[in-house]
């Protein structure tokens, strides 16, 4: 993946705090579904005739 669209130490620290280990590929696969999550937001909120994502897009 090109730039991660997480930050790597908060994640490992969220997974942490649940008591499990990261991963070498979690950060990256969290940040795809990140971009997957994103890319149908900004879908979501052309379809409504709008070039502003909102909250209500995810």
């Amino acid at each position: 993946m090109a730039d991660s669209l997480v930050v790597g130490s908060k994640v490992k620290e969220a997974i942490k705090a649940q008591d499990c280990n990261t991963a070498g590929d979690a950060v990256d696969a969290l940040s795809e579904v990140v971009a997957w999550h994103i890319k149908r937001a900004a879908e979501r909120a052309k379809a409504n005739g709008r070039k502003t994502v909102r909250g209500v897009d995810f």
